[in-house]
């Protein structure tokens, strides 16, 4: 058996305020048991502060991939394995500098995958240089993948990574109430339904667990959903918190959970990839 969470939090341009928080909640999740930590995107720097017209002189700050901020995550990480989404500094063909929407997971022991994120909403494209593909890795959990955000609204994002081995997948999000027709309550968001969906389909139609991390709170002209969670494989929500800060926690038997759900219908088996062109 192993515990799973995702947490929903607050994260800020204030990089030490940042490391405080994400000491404290990985902190809260060891003392709960977790051997993986999947942290929101923008858990190092925060988030933009609209969709529509980002503010260019109030980005998130461009972080080195393997810089002090993510060396001091390995180090508050320990034996516990721990996702987390920031901007990363990138060179383009040219050597020209650019911006990547990006997402780690880590140990105490070091790197252990990365992922830059691949699909880019319109109002903020212009800000960043998109990923390049879909790659799961291995674990002292088990084989996992990342995405982030916006990544989890395309069905080929999450089963490349199911197709690459994948059993676990971390979507690490900024994910917004709606910005055209915002709800009196969260609730009742199309977003916020939207962002439940996604998570509960790329589960079932993968046979994966799935943690779906978000930041909460409101930053600039965002308000964020929160509403972090655990699905099973079978589209089931297992933990979850609503729109304030936490942890959706969940135990789960990874190996035993995962070949029931594909002992009758294994859906990545019986693909018909032939037929898709």
């Amino acid at each position: 058996m192993v515990r799973l969470a995702a947490a929903a939090a607050h994260f800020t341009r204030d990089i030490g305020f940042d490391l405080d928080r994400i000491k404290m909640i990985i902190s809260h999740a060891r003392d709960a048991g977790v051997s993986l930590l999947a942290l929101p995107d923008g858990a190092l720097g925060g988030y933009l502060t609209d969709l529509r017209g980002p503010d260019e002189d109030d980005l998130p700050p461009l972080l080195e991939p393997n810089g002090d901020e993510v060396r001091s995550v390995i180090d508050f990480a320990g034996d516990m394995v721990v996702c987390l989404g920031y901007s990363e500094r990138g060179l383009d063909e040219g050597n020209g500098l650019v911006r990547y929407d990006a997402a780690v997971c880590l140990s105490g022991d070091g790197i252990l995958g990365r992922h830059r994120k691949v699909h880019l909403p319109a109002g903020i494209a212009p800000l960043f240089a998109a990923g390049d593909g879909f790659r799961a890795f291995d674990t002292p959990v088990g084989r996992m993948g990342l995405l982030i955000d916006h990544d989890k609204t395309f069905p080929e994002a999450a089963r490349a990574l199911a197709v690459d081995g994948a059993e676990i997948i971390a979507c690490l999000s900024a994910w917004p109430t709606s910005l055209t027709n915002r709800a009196p309550r969260m609730a009742q968001d199309r977003q916020a339904r939207l962002f439940d969906l996604y998570d509960q389909a790329r589960a079932a139609e993968n046979q994966v667990v799935w943690l779906s991390s978000n930041q909460s709170g409101r930053y600039g002209a965002l308000h964020f959903l929160g509403r972090a969670k655990v699905v099973g494989p079978g589209g089931e929500i297992l933990a979850r918190t609503w729109s304030k800060g936490g942890l959706a926690v969940a135990e789960v038997d990874l190996p035993e959970l995962v070949g029931a759900a594909r002992t009758v219908l294994h859906h990545l088996a019986e693909r018909r990839p032939e037929t898709y062109g």
